[in-house]
């Protein structure tokens, strides 16, 4: 673990990992979380931003139950995560001990690239080799680990180390073939995923955007910002319905799809729309490639496609498309009104430190989100889950700042969402973790009302929350607090924003109404 630079270990302990955890090294960290799912959400935060790979604590089979919404979302984000969790005595085994876990390496399963429970207590140093490996190699994702109890005192022969894996380049003739359909294209299109900022690949796409005048989509529910927002090229974000969707790329003549599946949905639409044009898929997980239904696919990570890319496109003398159309100011409240989701983002927005990072967890107002505070940032510069499984974002971001360096985090988070991962406040104060969070609360869970209405789905029970005083729940876990109800208080509380040395919340009371999703 020292070796591969994992000496921060984020874990909520019990018994059968005390050998585990005995005469902990002075050079480790521990960072303690008082609920599984958010040992596993910090993990997740700090592995994105550092590229990993992070090592989880869990135990038994409880620990790894409460963990697993989070262990989703780590599969869905890709995270190169270790999760090594305690085990029973092998001894014990044999009958249903106390603490024991059933079949403890298919418990995760399918949300793990890979499962193991070692057959002797000499194999757990090589599994552990493997398992970090495994976590770093393309497609990234987390590894599981169950180790029993009485394994870690027993004799075991030293580990050759051995690098981490590089990333793969694609196939030179496949390449090539991308190639000449960018430069023969009147009206090409880019659509880019996570992958590309995670390999550090958003300054080559950019340029490769540039050079091809290439119109720059979205994908759809990417959970992390792969090109500037700002940029000229930056045409929008793809909606998670075919419909919708097939009619905004209708326009091109050719799509490349980097580091993006082609295509995530959410919601069935009544018709299938236009058909898509002919479409390039470029990803470094051959499952995508495989269920996705349409299109050419080539197997490579994306640093390395867009760089052979640059070496083989011309630079093209076709016009830019025209400049995505952008949306009107919001309006301020009315006096003694509550403010919107909305007005409230565009202040985060000109608040936001250009080296600021932002971790969202706001299903409700994730068009407002677009609209309203575009991330310029081109390396990591947004974090947002990509499964969908609330309760990411909060303990999220605490894991984010902690490895962020001079960079300063803001995570805004809804008031349903903070409530599956409030306990990660403490922790926050715990380590001094200097995150500023803005809970917007629209008492009730708003993206599911907003759902519901579009489906003509009426009198849906346990959408109203409400009650919930965030500041109080602050305070009580060690961290500064304050509410937020007008603009003039809004505005005082995001003066200087990422200047604060201590955890900090800001509970901002919205206007419930919300617009459609989709």
């Amino acid at each position: 673990m020292r070796a591969w630079g994992t000496t921060t270990v984020f874990g909520n302990p019990g018994s059968t990992e005390l050998p585990f955890l005995g005469d902990w090294p002075d050079d480790f960290r521990y960072v303690l979380a008082l609920q599984e799912s958010c040992v596993v959400a910090m993990a997740d935060g700090y592995a994105q931003f550092s590229g990993g790979p992070v090592v989880v604590n869990l135990h038994s089979s409880g620990g790894v139950g409460h963990g697993l919404g989070g262990l989703v979302t780590a599969y869905r984000n890709r995270t190169p995560l270790v999760v090594i969790a305690g085990q029973q005595a092998r001894e014990l085994l044999t009958g249903d001990p106390f603490l024991g876990a059933i079949d403890a390496p298919e418990f995760p399963k399918p949300y793990v690239k890979w499962s193991n429970q070692p057959a002797r207590a000499a194999d757990v140093p090589a599994a552990l080799a493997r398992a970090l490996q495994i976590a770093t190699q393309p497609p990234y994702g987390p590894v599981f680990l169950s180790v029993p109890v009485d394994d870690w005192d027993q004799p075991a022969g030293p580990v050759p180390l051995r690098p981490r894996t590089a990333g793969f380049g694609p196939d030179a003739a496949a390449i090539a073939e991308v190639a000449r359909a960018l430069d023969a294209s009147e009206r090409p299109a880019l659509v880019v995923g996570a992958s590309v900022d995670a390999d550090h690949a958003v300054e080559e796409v950019v340029r490769l955007a540039e050079r091809t005048r290439a119109a720059v989509w979205a994908s759809p529910m990417s959970p992390r910002c792969a090109f500037p927002e700002d940029h000229a090229l930056f045409a929008g974000f793809l909606p998670p319905a075919r419909k919708q969707l097939t009619q905004a790329l209708s326009a091109y003549d050719c799509v490349v799809a980097l580091g993006a599946s082609a295509f995530t949905y959410h919601v069935q639409t009544p018709e299938d729309g236009p058909d898509l044009p002919p479409l390039h898929l470029i990803h470094d997980d051959p499952d995508v490639l495989a269920w996705a239904p349409e299109g050419t696919g080539l197997l490579a990570t994306p640093k390395l496609a867009a760089q052979a890319l640059l070496e083989l496109v011309t630079d093209s003398g076709r016009s830019a498309p025209s400049p995505r159309e952008r949306a009107a100011e919001p309006a301020a409240p009315a006096v003694g009104g509550l403010m919107s989701g909305a007005y409230v983002l565009a202040a985060l927005s000109e608040a936001l430190p250009s080296d600021g990072v932002l971790v969202e967890e706001i299903p409700s107002h994730r068009n407002d989100l677009h609209d309203h505070l575009p991330i310029t940032s081109r390396d990591r510069g947004f974090f947002t889950m990509a499964s969908g499984v609330l309760g990411w974002g909060l303990p999220a971001a605490v894991g984010v700042r902690m490895v962020s360096g001079d960079r300063p985090v803001v995570a805004v988070i809804g008031d349903g969402s903070a409530m599956y991962g409030i306990q990660a406040l403490w922790t926050a104060a715990r380590e001094h973790v200097p995150v500023t969070f803005v809970i917007l609360d629209n008492t009730q869970y708003g993206a599911l009302r907003s759902m519901a209405d579009s489906a003509g789905v009426a009198k849906v029970p346990g959408t109203e929350l409400g009650g919930l005083d965030f500041t109080a729940l602050a305070k009580g876990m060690g961290c500064a607090a304050r509410a937020v109800h007008t603009p003039e208080q809004l505005r005082e509380a995001l003066a200087g924003l990422g200047t604060t040395t201590v955890p900090t919340l800001l509970h901002v009371r919205v206007d419930p109404g919300y617009e459609s999703l989709y």
